[in-house]
């Protein structure tokens, strides 16, 4: 998060001056003492906040203004002027001013305005690296840097275009319809993805909706039918939750894979049919097999590839890109700005298990979006067994803490008092959630 501020003005005690309250204010300030030198700055990199003079030789603060809008449009600006009128002021607003002060002001009001202007630009960045973190397009959705889901990815583009069975196995919520999607729409086929949740068609009624029927073969059913395989000729077939099939239906899937022919409730001849079967289970189908709770000569017919889906806890390091990600999709979606995203929402993604997996991670970022994750927040405060990071973390915390409480919050005595330097302070601030208004107050 930025916390830098560039003031610029060419009275020299008062750059001393406002520098040395700002720096106090626990700012890292910037000076220099024209614009032009104030833009290089800008050029050179420079990300937060900028406190100019309008009157100054050279280039005076209106121009700095324009330029800096012109560089970055999003960048606050706050003028200070000692002759200032409303028309200067409202020209200044009009023309991207975040603020106008009028000299002599006092301290309390030049840190409120720097505050409120490095709210909105640590908003302005999280948004922006949200953004980056999405991909511009869904040409691979299946986001992630850990080594499986690299592999993955790979084997995914090695065997879509093949055409082979493929057999997805991972716990639920891994996202097993996700690679489905994607196996389907980087193969050769020209037909539909026919998604079939095997655990949910209608009791008695299952064969009839896969396979389809004939004429008064079904009670209650006096129009034949075609069914959901049938449905995807040429194209992709998923069969999600195949577990759940019963046994004769699993034997009738298996005469489908080996001959390619449906034959509907009721017909005596089969249909021909080109399918490309993917299914999935979220139970390991082979120990199912083996058991003999599962056919085990569909588990063969299934088993050409297997591709085996981590759990989110076993890829850790992309929880939070996928988080980034979702809170993005979800502020998008319900037209709002993203929430700032705080130290203990990111302990909360590195300490909780997520059994629901990707799923469970795309409600909390949702929920995070609306406001309404603070119970899963709390929950994770409560006290657990602690750890040896977790006892460090404490341990640090209470030094911190100690050092500021002595300095009454003034961060260059507690740096100075813990021998750290201010950006690493910073960072552990936040990383550790203390909060440093409390101790200036």
């Amino acid at each position: 998060m930025t916390n830098t501020v560039l003031f610029v003005d060419d009275d020299e005690d008062l750059r001393r001056a406002s520098a040395q309250t700002l720096s106090l204010a626990g700012y890292e300030v910037q000076v220099t003492e024209g614009g032009a030198a104030a833009m290089r700055e800008v050029h050179g990199g420079f990300d937060g906040v900028i406190v100019s003079d309008i009157r100054m030789p050279g280039m005076d603060g209106v121009e700095l203004l324009r330029q800096v809008v012109a560089h970055d449009p999003d960048m606050p600006v706050i003028l200070i002027s000692g002759h200032i009128d409303v028309p200067t002021a409202m020209g200044a607003l009009r023309t991207g001013a975040y603020d106008v002060l009028e000299k002599p002001y006092s301290t309390e009001q030049l840190i409120a305005a720097v505050e409120r202007a490095l709210e909105r630009r640590r908003l302005i960045v999280e948004n922006r690296q949200l953004r980056q973190a999405a991909p511009a397009d869904d040409a691979e959705p299946l986001i992630g840097h850990s080594p499986a889901i690299v592999q993955l990815r790979r084997t995914i583009a090695q065997i879509a275009p093949i055409g082979v069975d493929v057999l997805i196995q991972g716990e639920t919520g891994t996202g097993k319809g996700l690679v489905a999607e994607m196996l389907h729409r980087a193969s050769r086929r020209r037909g539909p993805l026919m998604a079939i949740d095997c655990g949910a068609m209608p009791a008695g009624l299952v064969e009839a909706e896969l396979f389809g029927n004939v004429a008064d073969a079904v009670p209650g059913s006096r129009m034949p039918r075609t069914g959901r395989l049938e449905q995807g000729n040429r194209g992709t077939i998923f069969l999600d939750d195949i577990d759940a099939l019963g046994d004769s239906t699993q034997l009738a899937i298996q005469r489908v894979l080996e001959r390619r022919e449906v034959t509907p409730v009721g017909a005596i001849a089969g249909r021909s049919v080109d399918l490309r079967v993917i299914s999935a289970s979220s139970v390991d189908l082979e120990t199912l097999a083996k058991s003999g709770r599962f056919r085990l000569s569909l588990f063969y017919r299934l088993n050409s590839v297997i591709l085996r889906l981590p759990p989110l806890r076993e890829r850790r390091e992309d929880i939070a890109p996928l988080f980034r990600r979702f809170v993005l999709q979800a502020a998008v979606r319900l037209g709002v700005s993203p929430p700032k995203l705080e130290a203990r929402t990111f302990r909360h993604l590195e300490k909780h298990d997520w059994p629901g997996n990707v799923r469970e991670l795309m409600r909390f970022s949702e929920n995070f979006v609306l406001g309404l994750s603070d119970h899963d927040l709390d929950a994770d405060a409560r006290p657990g067994p602690p750890d040896l990071k977790g006892r460090l973390d404490a341990f640090e915390a209470e030094l911190i803490e100690e050092a500021l409480s002595e300095a009454a919050g003034d961060v260059t005595r507690a740096c100075a008092a813990l021998g750290v330097p201010r950006k690493t302070f910073y960072y552990r601030l936040q990383k550790l959630g203390i909060d440093l208004a409390k101790f200036r107050n």
